[in-house]
């Protein structure tokens, strides 16, 4: 392994271990209602974005490529689609971590390159092999058990899973820059938030000479979402693909310790024995590719958002 995968490793690892640890964040802010969380992280994300694209000496190629978008009726609407499945999946992450459903919230990203295995074949009509086609029994497997067992619909998952995997798969079809694709995403949400944030009957910004904790946190939480994205941007071009899928359940590891370990959340027989099947389909899924390859591994472009 050469310096430049070496360091490619290093970034996509961090990514995902932010990820894994971006609940105790949102914890910080689990007096704020959930929608109110999500319209500052819109908010506070653009203002990021717009400020690291400028500082970067970035601007005129993000405009070109917003003409570009916006001249192209296709590209503008697959960009405002994924605009909408990453708030969807956002704000059910935002509400289920600060509801105490972070071992739910982990469950969903385990699932979550399952549900993009099933897109591939049905929307970009790609081959399942049979490991994959084992792997995708195996988790709805699981899943039945544990709605059967519990006698509930683990729907946070779920969501979680199908929104991100929409998401990537737009995502991978625009194939847009990692900073300004997020930038031009908040941007086209941001009006929707200074609207929903001006009706507010009570603000947890708190405008003033001071700022609050909660001010800060606020503020901070655009960081929080473009900094993992950035390091994946920068990490995952220059590893095998099949590192990258497994360094990505860096971050569902962490939340499913998280909430049995820290927040005390219920983790039942029931959730062992789904758990288990889901971790089975991973392992014979990330096998497939684990295979020995006779071509050296070339850069390819990945793009997660989390």
């Amino acid at each position: 392994m050469n310096n430049q995968e070496k360091t490619g490793m290093m970034n996509t690892a961090i990514a995902y271990l932010l990820w894994g640890l971006i609940p105790l964040y949102w914890r910080a802010l689990d007096h704020v209602p959930s929608g109110e969380i999500l319209a500052q992280r819109i908010l506070w994300s653009f203002v990021f974005m717009i400020l690291l694209i400028l500082f970067v000496g970035k601007w005129n190629p993000f405009m070109k490529t917003c003409k570009e978008i916006l001249h192209n009726k296709k590209g503008l609407f697959r960009i405002t689609l994924a605009t909408l499945f990453i708030s969807v999946n956002w704000l059910v992450f935002i509400w289920a971590v600060n509801g105490e459903n972070v071992v739910q919230v982990s469950l969903g990203y385990y699932i979550n390159p399952l549900i993009s295995i099933l897109l591939g074949i049905i929307v970009l009509k790609e081959k399942s092999s049979t490991s994959q086609n084992v792997s995708f029994i195996l988790a709805s497997i699981g899943v039945l058990y544990l709605t059967f067992s519990l006698g509930v619909f683990p729907w946070v998952s779920l969501v979680l899973a199908v929104t991100f995997a929409f998401y990537g798969l737009l995502k991978k079809k625009m194939n847009l820059n990692a900073m300004f694709g997020l930038a031009i995403e908040t941007a086209i949400i941001t009006p929707i938030a200074l609207i929903y944030i001006s009706f507010l009957p009570q603000h947890h910004f708190q405008m003033g000479n001071a700022l609050t904790t909660t001010n800060w946190l606020f503020i901070g939480a655009g960081v929080v979402t473009a900094i993992p994205l950035l390091l994946f941007g920068s990490g995952a071009k220059y590893i095998p693909l099949a590192m990258v899928g497994i360094l990505q359940y860096i971050a569902p590891t962490l939340m499913l310790m998280m909430g049995v370990f820290l927040f005390n959340e219920e983790f039942t027989f029931s959730h062992l024995i789904a758990f288990l099947f889901i971790w089975s389909a991973l392992v014979i899924y990330m096998g497939s590719h684990m295979k020995p390859s006779k071509k050296r591994h070339k850069p390819g472009k990945v793009k997660q958002v989390q």
